[in-house]
């Protein structure tokens, strides 16, 4: 996996970015092209080859100008990689249109199984450490959408943070083994089920007098789905955190 990171470039520099205060040159030929057009060549790249090959050469063509012209729209790819992940954000910042109506267990589902999915489609953003936040507008407007499915139900700031933030951390962490499965079988050729059948034939001989209850359930998750299923865990994971801020919201009513 990566080691890429947020909040590597230049803090100051990257939230002027963001929010469109960079003012342009007053003299001078116009620009080529504009950032939006820069940081959605470089998601591209991404989602089709991973976040290493989010290079100034390769995004700078992508886009039709000299890698030296990437520079006087961003200071560096690391600016680059916090815009693209604010950018791609954008895609979880508008609810349903009758998510007024929905309950506060239903609007945190809805969350949580678009974080998954948008997680499936830009694996490259599982792959990097938000170490630091992208205070950007779309970052901030998946927040907002976030607390305001828990709002008004008695709940302190702290705890409504302290909830968005174990909501996001759970399903980004149950989504990793789900988007590296894409990745190792690219790499290896192999996917999950033909690696289990392979070996499958070898584990039947072996000596589980040792493992009593290990002998019980592994035939039968074995049987049920293989080597693991991502999709099943992550619903089942979410059910018991909704149960765990059922009773949170009780104590609280």
């Amino acid at each position: 996996m990566s080691q890429e990171f947020s909040g590597k470039g230049d803090p100051l520099k990257l939230m002027h970015l963001l929010w469109g205060k960079v003012q342009a040159p007053r003299r001078g030929p116009k620009p080529k092209v504009s950032l939006s057009e820069l940081v959605a060549a470089a998601i591209v790249i991404a989602d089709s080859d991973g976040i290493d090959a989010v290079s100034t050469r390769k995004v700078a063509e992508a886009v039709g100008i000299s890698p030296m012209s990437f520079y006087t729209h961003v200071p560096s790819v690391a600016e680059l990689h916090d815009l693209m992940l604010d950018q791609v954000l954008a895609e979880c910042t508008q609810p349903p249109k009758d998510w007024q109506s929905w309950g506060w267990r239903q609007r945190l589902t809805c969350i949580a199984e678009n974080l998954w999915q948008h997680y499936m489609r830009h694996s490259w953003v599982v792959e990097m450490e938000t170490h630091r936040p992208i205070l950007g507008p779309n970052t901030l407007a998946n927040y907002e959408l976030a607390l305001s499915a828990i709002d008004g139900l008695g709940l302190d700031e702290i705890e409504m943070d302290m909830t968005v933030t174990s909501l996001h951390n759970y399903v980004l962490g149950a989504v990793r083994h789900a988007a590296r499965e894409q990745s190792v079988w690219k790499d290896t050729g192999m996917s999950d089920n033909e690696w289990w059948f392979t070996i499958a034939p070898f584990l039947e001989t072996l000596d589980y007098t040792s493992y009593p209850v290990t002998s019980r359930v592994g035939p039968v998750v074995g049987e049920a789905y293989g080597v693991g299923d991502p999709q099943r865990a992550f619903q089942f994971g979410l059910e018991r955190f909704l149960d765990g801020m059922t009773l949170l919201i009780k104590r609280r009513g």
